[in-house]
């Protein structure tokens, strides 16, 4: 004669069941942890957690991708070793940050090498974008796509006309060969500094601008510190989202081949993104009282001429790198 089971007993095994089917799906849940440094509601978070989302829905919540804005892993420099190594998953990353490692990238730097967002963007969707992609691996990074370019700007204390007016200003610019050569060639002087010294710098004097995109210049608050914003678009910065080689190498193929999709889908809209924010920027720039100016980019563009001459003989093959980005425009 079978004994009857008591009801607590049954919840209590069901309870356990259930908790141990809990911890088995927690345990085959791949969390993956993305940093950057731009700040909250930045066109890279937004990104960011656009991949998250379009990553959840297509692995059926199965894989978390952890966001960390705003150097909570560290700089770009810091986050791609770190990535390199294999401690970090994905970083999305400025172009700049990888030149002194990638030769080749540097080209990048060339002042006024595209003429607008939208060709630069075009640029590097296709394929000389993938071109400069399928070069990570080498330096353990894999890329996954390059996200949007990003208009360079001056913000300052005093109005940039022309490249004139250039001379003896002391500018916080990217520590990237061509930039530096770019606003030496100008009669500036190119000042190293960490970004997050620059509003005190500006603040105090010690610099008289630096070099922006329009929308760190609100997020930042450096409308508080700067009275001109000069639209000289010097250059026009890539972003890219790059993924730890090590950590990639450990994925099966399939899980390669959704992020791969999840980043794919995600660049339709990161264009998108940027361009919302670079509009609501300059709209907050004219409200905040500052100045725009839409400086002489002819006449700046005729004073830098000569730096590509100096950058080539930095960058591998750089002349037929550049001629090849100008045929893709």
């Amino acid at each position: 004669m079978s004994k009857k089971i008591p009801s607590t007993s049954i919840k209590l095994a069901l309870a356990a069941a259930m908790a141990g089917l809990a911890l088995g799906a927690q345990a085959a849940t791949l969390e993956l942890q993305l940093g950057h440094t731009q700040p909250v509601n930045s066109p890279y978070d937004l990104t960011s957690h656009k991949f998250a989302e379009i990553v959840a829905q297509k692995s059926n919540g199965d894989i978390k991708v952890n966001v960390f804005p705003q150097s909570q892993l560290g700089g770009e420099v810091k986050m791609i070793q770190a990535a390199r190594l294999g401690s970090l998953d994905m970083v999305i990353t400025a172009q700049a940050v990888l030149g002194p490692t990638i030769k080749e990238y540097m080209i990048f730097d060339t002042p006024y090498l595209f003429d607008d967002i939208e060709q630069a963007n075009k640029v590097l969707a296709g394929p000389v974008g993938r071109k400069y992609l399928d070069m990570l691996p080498k330096y353990g990074l894999v890329g996954l796509d390059f996200l949007y370019a990003i208009e360079r700007d001056i913000a300052s204390t005093k109005p940039i006309k022309n490249a004139k007016d250039f001379e003896g200003l002391k500018l916080r610019v990217m520590q990237a060969p061509g930039y530096v050569k770019t606003y030496e060639m100008l009669g500036s002087q190119p000042t190293p500094m960490a970004y997050n010294e620059v509003y005190l710098a500006m603040q105090q004097g010690v610099v008289d601008g630096g070099d922006f995109s329009p929308e760190s210049v609100t997020l930042d608050k450096f409308t508080e510190v700067a009275d001109y914003f000069n639209l000289t678009k010097t250059q026009y910065l890539p972003a890219l989202l790059v993924y730890s080689k090590k950590k990639w190498d450990a994925l099966p193929p399939e899980t390669q081949k959704l992020l791969q999709d999840a980043s794919a889908e995600t660049m339709t809209h990161a264009a998108g993104f940027y361009k919302q924010t670079y509009d609501q920027a300059m709209a907050e720039l004219k409200q905040s009282g500052m100045t725009i100016i839409d400086s002489d980019r002819a006449d700046i563009k005729k004073a830098v001429v000569d730096v590509k001459t100096e950058l080539f003989k930095s960058i591998p093959d750089g002349q037929k790198l550049y001629d090849e980005i100008q045929a893709a425009k």
